[in-house]
């Protein structure tokens, strides 16, 4: 089943959007501004779109797993939600990545930095209170307990 998602380019100087080269279900966004910036510096680098999501989706925005590895850059809010109401009304609301940088570094227009993906909305969930008797069972051992392997 496919959707349909009404996108406006602001800039002629990024390429148009695209499955990652039949990968994945990602899609790639990329910087639609030249930014250079120090050690330290934030920045919400344009990346020159606006788009009208399907109602009940929403888009999640993450680094590209070669993004701080090539720009020396993270995301400031780690993983960014984008909703339908933005950019229903105006193409003014532009998507953008904040990012601060780890290390001195530019980022030339049309670099990919971020993808995204959209998924429907979570459904409602009722929180039932359990007594901790009701909750045991085998722990599988603590937070953190799978290891780095």
């Amino acid at each position: 089943m496919s959707e349909t998602i009404r996108i406006t380019y602001l800039s002629d100087k990024i390429d148009k959007l695209r499955y990652i080269d039949g990968k994945s279900d990602w899609i790639d966004l990329r910087a639609a501004e030249h930014v250079v910036l120090k050690k330290g510096d934030f920045k919400l680098i344009s990346l020159g779109v606006s788009m009208r999501l399907p109602d009940g989706y929403e888009a999640v925005v993450v680094p590209r797993s070669s993004t701080y590895k090539n720009f020396g850059i993270i995301q400031a809010n780690s993983c960014g939600v984008i909703d339908e109401s933005y950019g229903k009304y105006s193409c003014e609301d532009v998507w953008c990545m904040p990012v601060i940088a780890m290390r001195d570094t530019e980022i030339n227009i049309n670099d990919r930095i971020c993808q995204f993906r959209i998924q429907k909305h979570q459904p409602e969930i009722i929180f039932e209170e359990a007594n901790p008797e009701e909750m045991k069972g085998e722990a599988r051992g603590g937070f953190g307990i799978t290891g780095k392997q």
